[in-house]
């Protein structure tokens, strides 16, 4: 069965109202089916498939079983790649290219590890190939810890802060991690992968993700005190 997703025009000026907010989303032709925009938090019923079985079942057709994958992993990737990107118009689109490699492999995956770990490895990738394109990390911009802020995300270590400077510092202690490190910190604190899962996502060893680990752990330390251990 074959699905191609028609995918909205990144529109970089959406994040300049401070009330807006990212609103990328996927409208899948044939069944009328458009599927929610990146910060859509309406509740859901709690999963009782597998994201690995919901993988085959796409595989196999089932477009709804796309949906539920996208569901449950849409915010924490957007989220993954605004930390990374620090700008809202290219995150929308690196969003949006990955979940394109998603539809474009359904037929050729395999249960050769965990979904979140494969999606996370195509993100790692996309990124990869965008920084190697620019030869270069940009600045962050001015409004990137306001830009982080507007996207809602109740899973996160910011769910322990109690007020917006404090969720400014951290997001100003993040940028200043090296690349590698920040990816690490965001990888185990925000998506909850295990060592070996971010080994799998960035293709370093297991002790090269715990020394990457603890170094962006001691910084932030140092910079915000104590905060939530791996």
């Amino acid at each position: 069965m074959s699905i191609a997703a028609t995918l909205p025009s990144p529109h970089p000026d959406r994040w300049i109202a401070p009330r807006r907010a990212p609103r990328a989303g996927f409208t899948l032709p044939g069944g009328g089916r458009n599927l929610s925009p990146v910060n859509d938090l309406a509740a859901a019923s709690p999963p009782e498939t597998s994201d690995e079985s919901l993988m085959l079942a796409y595989a196999a057709g089932d477009v709804a079983a796309f949906e539920t994958l996208y569901g449950r992993h849409r915010l924490r990737l957007y989220r993954f790649l605004v930390r990374q990107l620090r700008d809202g118009a290219l995150a929308d689109e690196l969003f949006q290219d990955i979940w394109q490699k998603v539809i474009a492999a359904r037929a050729s995956w395999t249960p050769d590890a965990l979904f979140s770990t494969w999606l996370y490895r195509i993100a790692h990738n996309r990124l990869a190939d965008h920084w190697r394109a620019l030869q270069y990390r940009p600045p962050a911009p001015e409004d990137a810890e306001e830009r982080t802020t507007r996207v809602p995300d109740p899973d996160t270590p910011e769910r322990q802060l109690s007020d917006f400077e404090q969720r400014r510092q951290l997001q100003l202690a993040l940028d200043e991690l090296p690349p590698e490190q920040r990816e690490v910190i965001v990888l185990r604190l925000e998506q909850e992968l295990s060592l070996e899962e971010i080994g799998e996502v960035t293709g370093v060893g297991r002790e090269t993700v715990k020394s990457r680990l603890r170094y962006a752990m001691d910084k932030l330390r140092a910079r915000l005190g104590p905060v939530a251990g791996p």
